[in-house]
């Protein structure tokens, strides 16, 4: 029921300040996302990329958190159960909380960290060219503050699943910092610059 993973400590032996767990999209693996570690320049963070744990039944190497070309997302409760012990299993490894955690993804990993992220006590959640993949309970004990960036030219993940998410969870009361980029369904430099701020921000 684990996740495989690639983990980049932070260079000193002392106690990350820090985790940040990014979750790959649709068809990748945790390889596609693990240039993050050194392009956020957050040296006292450790970063942990995990494989999803399906293979994608297209793409050699690739894996998949679900399969999109199914209506039922069939995997998707299988996935939604190890990734929550996923991170928490990286709280008791490192002795870093879940409070001192932010998730992250990209397009389905930005799905899967709206979906799981929002039921545990996490520093923050961010979300690029991610979609909600249904409304979120509402919770008397609040969520993480939310960063969501997305395309405006994104033919992939449509942006107006973008806006949606980001007025349903504005709605629940959830605090969302919100953008849009005059983009393709892809991460720029700019998405970097705001999400290491967001980050330190919130630690």
């Amino acid at each position: 029921m684990s996740l495989e993973f690639i983990s980049v400590p932070r260079t000193t032996s002392q106690t990350p300040a820090g985790l940040v767990v990014c979750l790959h999209g649709w068809g990748a693996n945790a390889q596609d996302l693990a240039s993050f570690s050194g392009e956020l320049d957050l040296d006292n963070y450790q970063f942990f990329f995990p494989d999803a744990p399906f293979p994608h039944p297209n793409v050699p190497g690739g894996k998949m958190w679900y399969d999109l070309e199914r209506q039922d997302f069939q995997q998707l409760a299988d996935s939604r159960q190890r990734l929550g012990n996923f991170l928490n299993s990286l709280a008791e490894k490192t002795s870093v909380p879940l409070s001192r955690t932010f998730l992250s993804g990209f397009s389905q990993g930005g799905a899967m960290t709206l979906d799981v992220g929002l039921t545990l006590p996490l520093a923050g959640l961010i979300s690029l060219s991610g979609y909600l993949h249904a409304e979120p309970q509402a919770s008397t004990d609040g969520y993480p503050p939310i960063l969501m960036m997305h395309g405006q030219q994104d033919q992939v993940v449509p942006l107006s699943a973008a806006q949606r998410a980001q007025m349903v969870l504005s709605e629940l009361g959830a605090t969302v910092d919100y953008h849009e980029f005059n983009i393709g369904h892809w991460i720029v430099p700019e998405q970097l610059t705001l999400m290491r701020r967001f980050i330190q921000l919130h630690s």
